[in-house]
């Protein structure tokens, strides 16, 4: 039998044990979210990769990366005190991105890429190394001939034959 006495340790283990796996399972369901499936754009355009902190976090001083993978350098886009760092960016990507630091305040890390090309196909990731929490965005590009047009006439009028 428990005495009176145990019984309130093993309540204050319990309340202590209660609150660290409350504590653990919040810090757990932080982080950024991305889309649950690939974005896509045409050669040319001129997309948004989505990235916003959640619960929604100022991050005007936080350092943002964007990065692929598969590449090297691997910085696609890097701010870090308040400050683009082009320097450390991956050369197909110069002048072709930018963040709406209007929006960091909100926790929001969209990239903008423009220009989009075929070779920007691949895995993105949004992190922010401090705290570790990251998005992944898969980036489908896709891209359209240009279109053969064949005139040809015929004895009422005249036929467009298109093909792409």
């Amino acid at each position: 039998m428990i005495d009176a006495e145990d019984r309130l340790f093993l309540r204050a283990q319990l309340t202590d044990f209660s609150l660290f796996f409350l504590l653990l399972l919040t810090h757990s369901c932080r982080g950024q979210s991305g889309p649950p499936q690939p974005m896509m754009a045409m050669i040319g355009d001129e997309i948004i990769l989505p990235c916003h902190l959640e619960p929604t976090a100022d991050a005007v001083d936080q350092t943002v990366e964007w990065t692929r993978p598969d590449l090297n350098p691997r910085f696609v886009y890097l701010r870090r005190d308040r400050v683009d760092l082009l320097d450390e960016q991956h050369p197909s990507y110069r002048g072709r991105t930018s963040l709406a630091t209007n929006k960091l305040k909100c926790g929001d890390l969209s990239l903008k890429l423009s220009t989009v090309k075929l070779s920007d196909a691949g895995t993105y990731k949004c992190l922010i190394p401090k705290s570790g929490r990251e998005s992944v965005v898969e980036l489908v590009v896709g891209s359209v001939s240009s279109p053969d047009i064949d005139v040809s006439r015929v004895s009422n009028g005249v036929v467009l034959d298109c093909k792409s």
